[in-house]
């Protein structure tokens, strides 16, 4: 039973706690992909605007449920399984950024090409 606690809360949390945390954070990813739509889809100012307003309160929403999610989940685990997800989470996110960074590099590498 704890160990479908555990990968309950996992599935829950690590997804959204990992989208949440691009490069430079949830700013940065959000300005990316406003950039990108306003490329691709020549928006224009108040379009521009809007959609970040809507990017937003996403992010918001986002945020809120994932600190919901959180509380739910702590009233389940006992504080030694709670902290032991949090290990596991650290030990995700760490093994997320090096993917993460040897994307980048490869990326990097691709474009000096």
């Amino acid at each position: 039973m704890n160990k479908k606690i555990v990968t309950l809360a996992l599935a829950l949390a690590l997804p959204l706690s990992v989208a949440a945390f691009p490069e430079g954070g949830f700013e940065g990813h959000r300005g990316n992909k406003l950039e990108h739509l306003t490329k691709k889809l020549d928006l224009n100012d108040e379009q521009k605007g809007k959609l970040e307003v809507i990017f937003k309160e996403q992010h918001e929403k986002i945020d809120a449920i994932r600190q919901e999610t959180r509380s739910r989940i702590e009233k389940v685990l006992s504080p030694e399984q709670t902290a032991k997800l949090d290990e596991l989470k650290k030990l995700h996110h760490e093994k997320w950024q090096k993917r993460h960074e040897e994307w980048k590099s490869k990326k990097q590498g691709e474009t000096q090409k």
